[in-house]
């Protein structure tokens, strides 16, 4: 290998260093929990839109669009839009701001969102109109105790709807930064055999 090729390799080396060093300088400047504020967009009840932004309400799981829930009087009610609606009456305000560091498999930033004093997550819980998975346990007793929303009678949990739909569920976790620096240089790697 003659000097010219070594030097070659060694500064695209450096520049792929210095590349993913300035990667996680970025990641972990929005990774201190960036602040995104209203007002919001509800998809559905889990997910808000902030311009082509899309923000995914972490530690709830709301029922989706087009699922129906029992009233316990034998009636079904359409419980994915209530808890849309829901939603977004709860972020609508300029006062609504949202913080997350972390994005899931779809890249919506996983994020706790609150108006004011207002946990908005917890109250979607609260309300019956979602379920908890990972927090807000006390929530969900309480809404369950008495009968709100969706625990008024007999329902399907969302991440059965979806399983029994075909859908893809949605991430419990997030990508870790560990993980995204390791695929990114195992590409480098790739791009730039040696």
């Amino acid at each position: 290998m003659t000097r010219t090729v070594k030097i070659g390799r060694d500064a695209v080396f450096l520049a792929a260093f210095i590349f993913l060093g300035s990667l996680i300088i970025a990641k972990f400047d929005i990774g201190q929990g960036s602040a995104i504020n209203g007002p919001f967009f509800a998809i559905d009840g889990d997910t808000l839109a902030a311009g082509a932004e899309r923000l995914r309400l972490v530690d709830i799981d709301a029922p989706e669009a087009g699922q129906t829930c029992g009233d316990g009087k034998g009636a079904e009610w359409a419980c994915g839009d209530a808890a849309r609606e829901a939603l977004s009456k709860l972020a609508a305000s300029s006062m609504t701001e949202c913080r997350g560091d972390a994005r899931d498999r779809y890249r919506r930033v996983l994020v706790s969102c609150r108006r004011g004093d207002l946990d908005i997550n917890g109250e979607m819980v609260r309300q019956g109109m979602a379920v908890a998975s990972g927090g807000y346990g006390r929530e969900e007793a309480a809404a369950k105790g008495a009968g709100e929303g969706i625990w008024a009678g007999p329902f399907e949990r969302p991440k059965a709807y979806r399983a029994a739909k075909g859908a893809m569920d949605d991430d419990e976790g997030t990508t870790a930064l560990v993980d995204r620096v390791g695929e990114l240089f195992d590409r480098l790697k790739a791009a730039v055999s040696w």
